[in-house]
């Protein structure tokens, strides 16, 4: 199962520290990592609410990112650096750029789809995805 850290965390939530460059490559060192991504000035930023922190391309195209594309212009870029990325608001499903189904909380899905929130759902169900986004990313490590 793909095991992917949301927005740098491993253990739980820390909002002051989630989509900053340091602790996304803490998180990148034994997982994969989704992080929040906005375009300002022809410039990648990482940040949730907006652009807060710039980044480079290549830390972008890190193979081990989902870029989560937090606007228009945003998934364009993303998408002309070929960075692994998708673009949801709060429909239940999207396919990101690599063809891989990403579900909104509480959404079922199969051997193409990451489950986001696992906690969500019954571990039954969420045995059945491909992956798993979460705070707690660590605490699915022996979900198989």
């Amino acid at each position: 199962m793909k095991l992917i850290s949301h927005r740098g965390n491993i253990t739980k939530a820390i909002p002051e520290s989630e989509n900053t460059p340091n602790y996304v490559e803490i998180a990148l060192k034994k997982y994969d990592c989704e992080v929040d991504v906005w375009l300002k000035n022809g410039s990648f930023y990482l940040g949730h609410e907006g652009p807060t922190i710039e980044v480079s391309k290549q830390f972008i195209t890190h193979p081990g990112l989902w870029c989560h594309a937090k606007h228009y212009e945003s998934l364009q870029a993303l998408l002309d650096v070929n960075a692994h990325c998708f673009f949801h608001q709060k429909d239940d499903y999207t396919i990101t750029s690599k063809g891989v189904i990403w579900a909104y909380p509480r959404q079922k899905g199969d051997k193409n789809t990451v489950c986001v929130h696992p906690h969500e759902l019954a571990l039954e169900d969420v045995k059945k995805f491909y992956g798993v986004c979460a705070n707690n990313i660590e605490e699915y490590e022996d979900i198989e």
